[in-house]
């Protein structure tokens, strides 16, 4: 049939055809939506993301109240790692939840598993309930990180993503650089349980915001219910979880609390830790059919890369955020409260770096020389912060730490906007989670082996130090309480401050070859382009009368119908062309449009049926 210029310029469908077969259901996708909605979108993620950042490095400064308060020193770096336990080893589900929840469901998931665990943490009566507390926490923390990166870059091409990540990055960096100062001045007025209890308003108003407003539709085929269920890795999250558990149990036993290498706990945690992160390994690579590692990935060159970047990057950020505070409560003899204060520098660094990274990348669309340029400055601050001693002048005390958060926020930056333009779009969400995995397990080896170091360092340099009839008893207590420095004898405490000074350099020595070998990993990293190729299409439905579906693909920018060819078939000329999409085996693989597996056939990306 030709068309003449009576004809009108918008099809029309046919009036003989039922009303429901005429009722198109028009709903907007994520680069369809309003300026005020994205904005509305991102202050929830990013108040969400501010209190996961705060948590993260909160209990650094409240270590020796809740110590106190409970009697359990020898469990308290037990509040910092299983945390983190649960940060690196359920995260990475958040990426394949993002796909088969949707978006919304998976980013409410998140936020209120974090904000169940502050609460208990509040409340808790005994260290053991606190421990499990900041697990939940922890759980919840991790998937507040990658859904927010996950619907920043479904709202943004990837060259304007470095800026709004930037943003995001910056409200990170102030949580994190504010935890310790926080926690230690709500400690210090009104007790460490506030620390906690007073972040459950910014958790409601985060959940309210992105509840109304996180209702765009990503294209995809649904699924059952049933389907959804069998395509989470629980095999690879069990697995990892006590591999890396065991791990931290071996480390604790065998270093902060000094048992032999022959003692039962010692020897049965080491080996269980390496038997499952064999079972691991093999769960991943032969078993799982939609593993939380994607070992597609591990077999390209820069995404392992920028892996193992990741993982160097965050044991050094780890090692310094834990142990900095620590290093003027005891060596330097301050309060708590001015402990953490020494964390803000960082905390400012680490904004400016995000923004300046962000703001770089966007107008550059380059960031290979940004991250070559700057990923140099922490090891030149972690040098600073190792020959800091109790008489260095305010300036050291103060702005060594500049170097460090300020180089290590541009390569986070840089490294996370590296990943996905070397990755495909339709792996997006799965390449997120791959590299908050690696993220994940450097916080908790930051934590954790340099507590392991910094611990056998201490006791040795006490026995070597302290020779009174009670020594034994002493050297106990001035490991488990820091704030018993301060009121020691002049002779022990400063045998006590010598000490802790050469165990935390031991801690800060190995932060600066931490950050020294991830700035060789990224040499071989190439440049590439940031400009985004032609935009996805995306996919609305039309509803038959009888309930099955044909799909119209739309401009993601203005909504208008894009005919796929011009060849004629049986369809009539006014309904849309369906279009056929390939069967999906693994949510790696997704089609040219972008679709993402969803729970239900008529609800796509974050959208829910109420």
């Amino acid at each position: 049939m030709v068309a003449t210029e009576r004809d009108s310029l918008l099809p029309t469908l046919d009036t003989s055809l039922p009303a429901a077969r005429t009722n198109v259901e028009r709903q907007l996708g994520p680069l369809e939506i309003s300026r005020s909605t994205r904005f509305m979108i991102l202050a929830g993620l990013w108040s969400a993301t501010f209190l996961s950042a705060l948590n993260t490095t909160l209990v650094a400064t409240l270590l020796p109240s809740i110590s106190s308060d409970f009697n359990k020193s020898n469990q308290a770096s037990w509040l910092g790692t299983s945390y983190l336990l649960a940060h690196c080893t359920i995260t990475p589900l958040y990426g394949r939840l993002s796909n088969v929840m949707g978006r919304r469901g998976a980013n409410q998931l998140a936020v209120v598993s974090a904000a169940l665990g502050t609460l208990a943490c509040g409340l808790s009566g005994n260290m053991e309930v606190l421990i499990a507390a900041r697990f939940l926490g922890g759980m919840g923390g991790g998937g507040i990180f990658t859904t927010s990166t996950i619907i920043t870059s479904d709202m943004y091409s990837i060259r304007s993503r470095g800026l709004t990540q930037g943003v995001s990055n910056l409200f990170n960096g102030l949580g994190m650089g504010l935890g310790g100062p926080i926690g230690g001045l709500i400690s210090d007025r009104f007790g460490w349980r506030w620390a906690f209890l007073i972040q459950m308003p910014l958790f409601i108003l985060s959940l309210i915001l992105t509840s109304y407003n996180l209702r765009y539709v990503t294209p995809g085929k649904g699924k059952s219910t049933k389907e959804v269920l069998k395509r989470i890795d629980y095999g690879g999250s069990i697995t990892l979880l006590v591999a890396v558990g065991s791990f931290l149990v071996f480390l604790s036993t065998k270093y902060n609390e000094e048992q032999s290498w022959n003692h039962p706990l010692v020897i049965t945690s080491l080996v269980l830790s390496g038997v499952f992160f064999l079972l691991f390994v093999i769960f991943e690579l032969l078993i799982a059919p939609e593993p939380v590692l994607a070992p597609f990935l591990l077999r390209q060159k820069i995404p392992v890369l920028v892996g193992i970047s990741n993982f160097l990057v965050a044991m050094c950020n780890f090692a310094v955020m834990y142990f900095f505070p620590t290093w003027f409560q005891t060596v330097a003899l301050t309060s708590a409260s001015t402990a953490g204060l020494h964390l803000l520098p960082n905390s400012m660094s680490m904004s400016i770096g995000s923004l300046f990274a962000g703001y770089l990348m966007h107008r550059t669309g380059k960031y290979k020389l940004l991250n070559l340029t700057f990923g140099i400055l922490p090891f030149i601050g972690i040098v600073l912060i190792t020959f800091m001693r109790e008489d260095s002048g305010p300036l050291q005390m103060w702005l060594s730490i500049i170097p460090l958060g300020f180089g290590n926020a541009v390569v986070l930056q840089t490294m996370l906007i590296a990943l996905l333009a070397h990755i495909p779009k339709s792996s997006m969400a799965v390449g997120t989670g791959f590299g908050q995995v690696f993220r994940g397990l450097g916080q908790v080896g930051g934590v954790a082996v340099s507590s392991a170091i910094f611990q056998s360092k201490l006791d040795s340099e006490l026995r070597n130090r302290i020779h009174t009839p009670n020594a034994e008893e002493m050297i106990n207590k001035i490991r488990h309480s820091a704030r018993l420095v301060g009121s020691l004898p002049p002779d022990l405490q400063r045998a006590a401050r010598d000490s802790y000074a050469i165990s935390l350099r031991a801690v800060f020595t190995l932060a600066a070859c931490s950050t020294f070998l991830a700035f060789l990993v990224r040499l071989p990293i190439p440049e590439k382009t940031l400009d985004d190729d032609e935009p996805v299409k995306q996919t609305n439905t039309i509803t038959s009368p009888i309930g099955e579906e044909s799909a119209i693909q739309t401009s993601p920018v203005s909504g208008e119908a894009v005919d796929d060819d011009d060849d004629d078939n049986d369809i009539s000329p006014s309904l849309p062309r369906p279009v056929v999409r390939p069967r999906r085996r693994l949510s790696t693989f997704e089609s040219v449009d972008g679709g993402l597996d969803l729970e239900s056939d008529t609800v796509g990306g974050s959208a829910r049926q109420r």
